[in-house]
């Protein structure tokens, strides 16, 4: 059974999506542990309660970074999750944890890496970036991560058109529905049957 951490610091739209998966029964040897926020008034939160999980809140606002840190790392170690979910954590989480959860922490990011990534680019600062500089096809990736912003192993992605008139809150729906909510879910899936292995930097997925 692979115990899956959701850390999430907003609505929860992609938490809901992974809800909606494992109610289908779509994420078999799967068990939702935790859902882990920096925001106290998250609606992932509300989310995670509505479904009977647990809802943890480490509160950024109230430590210092160092603190935080600390905190983070103590609330997720305490509850050893197999799989952390970053899906909408605008914070970069700390170095340790990459390091001590190697290739088991996944996130998702709503443009086709390598474009559109990196520091500062999140939310509709993605689309907006997209539509400037006219691209035809954009998307969504769920990978790894590691420490560096948006860098690590790349797991699934997935394209989707951009069309004329889009608006950066429009490209970004049609990305969360075409994209983001359909392989955020399956990469997990994937993880938990065993068919995801890194080698040499490279996912391999076999099914």
């Amino acid at each position: 059974m692979l115990k899956v951490a959701v850390l999430a610091g907003g609505g929860g739209t992609n938490l809901q999506a992974i809800i909606d998966a494992h109610k289908a029964g779509k994420l078999p040897d799967t068990e939702l542990s935790f859902v882990l926020s920096n925001k106290p008034d998250a609606y992932a939160l509300v989310r995670a309660r509505d479904y009977g999980i647990e809802q943890v809140v480490v509160d950024s606002a109230s430590f210092s970074r160092a603190q935080f840190e600390e905190k983070l790392m103590d609330e997720i170690e305490k509850r050893q999750p197999d799989l952390i979910v970053l899906a909408g954590l605008m914070i970069m989480i700390p170095k340790e944890l990459c390091r001590k959860y190697k290739n088991r922490i996944i996130n998702i990011h709503p443009s086709l890496i390598p474009s559109f990534c990196g520091k500062g680019f999140y939310g509709l600062k993605v689309h907006e970036a997209a539509l400037k500089k006219g691209v035809k096809v954009t998307g969504a990736t769920v990978h790894f991560v590691d420490e560096i912003y948006d860098n690590g192993p790349i797991i699934i992605q997935k394209a989707v058109e951009v069309k004329d008139g889009d608006t950066p809150e429009i490209l970004q729906r049609r990305v969360m529905e075409e994209a983001e909510w359909k392989i955020l879910p399956e990469a997990i899936r994937l993880i938990a049957c065993g068919s995801v292995s890194v080698l040499d930097g490279v996912v391999k997925i076999q099914n």
